[in-house]
Order: C-alpha cells, then sequence, then structure tokens
C-alpha cells in the first residue's frame, strides 16, 4: 500500500518549487547525508548510504523510515462506521476499537482510486492513512460519500509526522527506548513493554512519549516486523534520535529507495503500479479486500459483482535468474523467438537483494498466468527467460 516514493526507474512524480514541501525530520535527514527524491510535492530521503546496505539492515536487524508524508484523514461522528461502509470496499463497522484494517476506496466502476490502512482510533472515530499522492482526492472522495451521513471528514495530515521502525530487531528496540509509556495514569515503562509486545498484527495502542500522545500500531510495508509510529510533527526528531541512540548499529535510517524492494519482495502492490483507476482489485489479487457481503450499497459494489472481462489481465510473480532485472514497464512474452506473442507488462522488478536473483510483478493474460508457465521479459531488447510463482516472493520466519 504505502508508497516507497521512488519507481523503479529513478524518481517519483514530482513537484514544483512553489508546492515542494519537507517533512519534519528534513534537517535530521540531511544532517544523515540523505539523497533526495521529488515525490507528490515532497522531498523525501531516497537513501542515506547505499539501498542494498539499507534493505538488509531491515531483514537483519532494524531500519527506520520517515513516511511523514503520507495521508492521515480523520471520520468521525455517530454515523462514522455506516459512512466508511459506504465510502470503501471493505467492512470498516466490524473492526474493533484499536483494530486496523486495509481497505480500498473504489470508483463507480471498480477501479482503483487508492489504498489504504484504516485505524478505529475511538468508538466514533477512524483515522485513514493514503498514499501521499492520493491524498487530496481521498479526503475529497470520502467528504462527499460521507455526506449523507451524520459524520465528518478532516484532513489532519499536516498535524502528523510518522515514523516507520521495521524489522527483527524492532520490538526490542521500542521496548528498549526510554521515556514510551501506555497513554493515561499510572502507567509505566513496564506497562508499556508488556502491551507491546502483547499488540498483534493490524492492531494500534494509544502510548505516549515523554508525556504527549503517540499511536503505536503494528502493521508494515516490507515484509518483516515493525512499528509505525503516529506523533506530532514537533516530536518527530526527539522521537527519531532516540531510537537511533536506543538501537545504536541495529537501526538504520532508510530511504524510500530500500523500502521499495522491501515491500517487492513481499508481493506488496504498489499504487500506481500494481493498483489503479483501469485495475479491478480481483485482477489484482486482492478480491478477499472487498466484502460483497456486507449489507448495504457502497461505491463500486455492481461494478465489482460483474467483474473484469474474461481476458482481463493478473497479476503474477515472476522469478528469473541471471542478474538483469525486469523492470516497470517491460513486455512479457510468451517465448522468446520471433513469433512470440506479448501476453503482459511488467509492472515492479528489481534484482532481489534477499534472494540473489532477479523478481518481478506483472500483469499477464489469464491463459499465461499458471504457476510455473515459463515466459520471457524483454529486457532491454534481450529477452530474459522467467517463470511464473506464487506471491509474495519472500516470507519472514516466525
Amino acid at each position: 500500500m504505502t508508497e516507497p516514493g521512488t519507481t523503479q526507474t529513478g524518481t517519483a512524480e514530482s513537484g514544483t518549487a512553489a508546492t515542494q514541501r519537507r517533512s519534519p525530520l528534513d534537517e535530521v535527514h540531511r544532517a544523515a547525508g540523505a539523497s533526495f527524491t521529488d515525490f507528490a510535492g515532497w522531498q523525501m530521503p531516497v537513501r542515506y548510504s547505499s539501498d542494498l546496505a539499507e534493505h538488509h539492515a531491515v531483514r537483519s536487524h532494524a531500519g527506520l523510515f520517515d513516511l511523514s508524508h503520507m495521508g492521515e484523514i480523520v471520520v468521525v461522528g455517530p454515523e462514522a462506521a455506516d459512512a466508511l461502509d459506504y465510502a470503501l470496499a471493505g467492512r470498516l463497522s466490524a473492526i474493533a476499537l484499536g483494530q486496523a484494517k486495509y481497505s480500498l476506496l473504489l470508483a463507480e466502476d471498480g477501479g482503483v482510486i487508492d489504498d489504504l490502512v484504516i485505524y478505529r482510533t475511538g468508538e466514533d472515530r477512524y483515522m485513514v492513512v493514503a498514499n501521499a499522492s492520493n491524498r487530496d482526492v481521498v479526503a475529497e472522495q470520502l467528504r462527499d460519500r460521507a455526506a449523507a451521513f451524520e459524520a465528518e471528514v478532516f484532513d489532519e495530515s499536516d498535524d502528523i509526522a510518522l515514523i516507520a521502525l521495521q524489522g527483527p530487531d524492532a520490538l526490542e528496540v521500542l521496548q528498549q527506548t526510554p521515556g514510551f509509556g501506555i497513554q493515561g495514569p499510572g502507567n509505566d515503562g513496564e506497562d508499556f513493554v508488556a502491551a507491546l509486545g502483547d499488540l498483534k498484527y493490524y492492531r494500534a495502542i494509544a502510548a505516549e512519549y515523554e508525556g504527549e500522545p503517540v499511536l503505536i500500531a503494528r502493521t508494515g510495508y516490507t515484509g518483516e516486523d515493525g512499528f509505525e509510529l503516529y506523533v506530532a510533527p514537533e516530536r518527530a526528531a526527539r522521537i527519531w534520535d532516540a531510537l537511533r541512540e536506543t538501537g545504536g548499529p541495529r537501526v538504520v535510517p532508510c530511504g524510500l529507495a530500500s523500502r521499495d524492494t522491501l515491500r517487492l519482495e513481499a508481493g506488496m502492490p504498489l499504487y500506481g503500479h500494481e493498483l489503479g483507476r483501469d485495475i479491478l482489485p480481483v485482477q489484482a489479487g486482492l478480491g478477499r479486500v472487498v466484502a460483497l457481503s456486507k449489507e448495504g450499497d457502497f461505491i463500486g459494489r455492481t461494478a465489482i459483482e460483474q467483474g473484469p472481462a474474461a481476458d482481463a489481465p493478473v497479476l503474477v510473480g515472476l522469478a528469473a535468474a541471471g542478474r538483469r532485472a525486469p523492470r516497470a514497464g517491460y513486455e512479457v512474452f510468451d517465448g522468446d523467438g520471433p513469433d512470440a506473442s506479448r501476453v503482459g507488462t511488467v509492472t515492479s522488478g528489481a534484482l532481489s537483494p534477499t534472494l540473489g536473483h532477479p523478481v518481478a510483478m506483472a500483469f499477464v493474460a489469464p491463459d499465461a498466468a499458471e504457476t510455473g508457465r515459463p515466459l520471457y521479459v524483454d529486457v532491454r531488447g534481450t529477452r530474459v527467460a522467467a517463470s511464473v510463482v506464487e506471491l509474495p516472493f519472500y516470507t519472514r520466519s516466525a
């Protein structure tokens, strides 16, 4: 879901100088020697040292990411749950207090406007986390769709900074960082350690850091265990430094380029690549995200029930040998000869740092999507042999 901020070709959507924005952690990144990329009007760190080193840091210990460019939109009111059930593909009324859910904002024709994570942060309060490039359209769509309900929509993105700590050492580092506690009176560091250890995947807790509120979620977009910390912008640098100080060499600041290869290995979709306005959820393997069994109508239901055309492409994983990696936009063929037919297009691809061979996701014709099917990717004029594999490419050990 959460967009890494770079494409496989280098830089992502750029903003003009007049609209360019900087993270609350901008000075921290510059002091650490980060390189930057433009994305959706934001200057965000793309790397600090090397993409490879940062990728391996997350897989082996822990990486620290700044995701403050993401959008946070709050829906609140007695009918907030009903409004979200109508506005989104999932059944948001079913999630418990402190629970999170991945969902989709669909157009009337069933295409994906954005993929989202929604947190229930109060009895009648939900926080919708949107991709940075879609923040404005998500807020506008939610306002329009909630208009018939007793619910209000507020874009609180400018009041929230987002830090992600990802990797097998993330839990221990966060538990050991001084200053954290559970929100409310009578709680201390021991309570925080226990609560964090008990926190389940796709859940969140209301915590505090040095007496100030912090929402800590256990979701992630790297294929590893990890946490997201939603904090006031003016507190972000202090928390970032505290996590780095506690973790020492185990915690490496990571740019958005390594986040891209991490999410690719984990088979997680990226909006604008595996998801978009012309893609139905079932084509991207996300049919389960749409709650057709929920009562009442929701935007996109009719198109989803009709389904895609019989020959509509579907998303698959591709694995290849050698070192020549498929990249977004490369064409996929059913053979390597002159008479071979084009059967699809790569959406994301890279030489996997963890697996040591090229991997890619691609939309291909349904009759070319069978697991084990040999295919060929045109890599700069050379047909590279690949095979269809199940997603994800990488799954962490328990």
